[in-house]
């Protein structure tokens, strides 16, 4: 750990949010990190005490900087580079109690209707 900037992209894949620096990229790029509630590009310098908001999925932590890296290290020592608020863990935790309670229905559909499936829709539909 060091104590000078870093960039966000480089510090997102050093903290294991990502697994490689164009991912980190990508989803910067895209929005999917905020930092300060402001779309940032990944060049964008991170500091101690920055908050920053990761969205992976249908996951949003809120997190705060507490120290910066340039080096991906092991698992232990990437969790000591942010502290997740209490707030973000609570929703996260609803969230996932809310996923296992209510199953999505659309996880069930697998490819393409068999010609049954299909006959049964159309009966539905009052098609046939």
């Amino acid at each position: 750990m060091s104590d000078a900037a870093v960039r966000l992209d480089k510090w997102l894949w050093a903290a294991r949010f990502f697994k490689t620096r164009s991912l980190a990229t990508a989803a910067v790029t895209a929005g999917e990190v905020r930092v300060a509630r402001e779309r940032v590009k990944p060049a964008r310098v991170v500091k101690e005490g920055d908050e920053v908001q990761v969205r992976r999925g249908d996951d949003v932590m809120d997190i705060v900087v507490r120290a910066v890296s340039e080096v991906r290290g092991p698992a232990p020592v990437a969790q000591r580079l942010y502290d997740e608020t209490d707030a973000s863990r609570r929703r996260r935790a609803e969230a996932a109690e809310r996923r296992r309670l209510v199953r999505e229905p659309a996880l069930d559909i697998k490819g393409r209707p068999t010609k049954r499936d299909a006959r049964v829709l159309r009966r539905l539909r009052g098609d046939a």
